[in-house]
C-alpha cells in the first residue's frame, strides 16, 4: 500500500496565475521532490483574491489575515470531496490549520509546522528568516503552540522583499547572497538549523541548489510538507492513523451544519481554484 499513488492538495497563499515565474519553478520542485506516482496539483487562493499581486499587505493584519485564511479551510473541503489523499498548507504561518484538521479525514499538513519539526531533527536550535517583517509575532506564536518556543533562536527579516524574491528567478545571484548574509548572522546568534520562510524563497533557494550555509542546513520546507504528506497518507493506509476527534480542538462539526454556515457566510463560492 506505502507504493500506492498519492494526490496531494498543495494550497498556496498567492494568486498563482499572477506569479507565471514563481508558479512554473514551483511545479518543477513539486515534482522532483514527491516520491514517484505521488500527483502534487497547484492550487492558489481565489483571483479577486487581493487588490495587488500579492497578501504581503494584509498578512500584517490579523483580522485580514483570518479572512483571507477561510479559503484554506474551504479548499480542504474541495479537496477532500474530490477525493485527493493529502491538503497541505503550503504556507510559512499555517493558515486554519488547526481548524481545517478538525473538519477533514484525510491528511493535512502546514509548511510551517512541517519545517520547524524537521529542523528539530537536524539540529538544536532554528532560525527563521522572512521577507514579511509582520509575520515574525504570528510565527513566534505557533513555535509556541507546536511546543518548539524552547527549539527556536529567533525569526528576523531577511532584508529584502517579495518582489526582489520573484524578480530573483531571473536573477537569482544578489538575493541568495543577500539571504546567505542574513543567514550568517543568525547562525552568529546561536541558529544550526534555518529555515527560509516564505514558498517562494525556499523554491528559489532549492533553484539554486542552497541547502547549506557554511555548517548549517537550510530547511527545504516544501519537500519537508510533501514528504510529510506522503508518510501520512502511508501511516494512514497501513495502520490506520488519523486525526485525534477528542476535545475542542480536535472534534469534527457535524458536516451539514458546516455546509450550512458557509452558505449563510457566502464562503461556499470558493473551493478549487487552481492556479497556473
Amino acid at each position: 500500500m506505502a507504493g500506492s499513488e498519492i494526490r496531494i492538495w498543495h494550497q498556496s497563499f498567492t494568486v498563482l496565475e499572477n506569479l507565471p515565474d514563481y508558479a512554473g519553478a514551483l511545479r518543477a520542485h513539486l515534482a522532483k521532490v514527491s516520491r514517484p506516482g505521488t500527483e502534487v496539483v497547484l492550487h492558489g487562493m481565489h483571483p479577486d483574491t487581493y487588490a495587488t499581486e500579492y497578501p504581503g499587505a494584509d498578512i500584517r493584519f490579523t483580522y485580514l489575515y483570518l479572512l483571507h485564511a477561510q479559503q484554506f479551510a474551504v479548499n480542504g473541503l474541495s479537496a477532500q470531496r474530490q477525493g485527493f489523499d493529502a491538503y497541505a498548507i503550503s504556507t510559512l504561518p499555517d493558515p486554519l490549520l488547526r481548524e481545517t484538521r478538525s473538519l477533514l479525514e484525510i491528511p493535512v499538513v502546514g509548511y510551517g509546522e512541517a519545517a520547524m519539526h524537521l529542523a528539530c531533527f537536524l539540529g538544536q536550535r532554528f532560525g527563521i528568516l522572512v521577507f514579511i517583517d509582520a509575520l515574525v509575532p504570528l510565527l513566534e506564536e505557533n513555535a509556541r503552540r507546536y511546543g518548539l518556543a524552547g527549539r527556536m533562536a529567533g525569526v528576523r527579516h531577511a532584508g529584502f522583499q517579495f518582489s526582489d524574491v520573484a524578480a530573483a528567478f531571473a536573477n537569482p545571484g544578489p538575493v541568495v547572497e543577500r539571504f546567505q548574509e542574513a543567514a550568517r548572522r543568525m547562525i552568529a546568534d546561536g541558529a544550526d538549523v534555518l529555515i527560509p520562510g516564505e514558498a517562494v524563497l525556499c523554491v528559489l533557494l532549492a533553484s539554486q541548489g542552497v541547502s547549506r550555509v557554511d555548517d548549517v542546513p537550510v530547511v527545504d520546507a516544501l519537500a519537508a510538507t510533501v514528504k510529510m504528506a506522503e508518510a501520512l497518507v502511508d501511516l494512514r493506509r497501513i495502520a490506520g492513523l488519523e486525526v485525534s476527534r477528542k476535545g475542542h480542538f480536535n472534534a469534527a462539526p457535524p458536516r451539514g451544519r458546516v455546509e450550512e454556515l458557509l452558505r449563510f457566510y457566502g464562503l461556499d463560492r470558493f473551493g478549487g481554484v487552481t492556479g497556473a
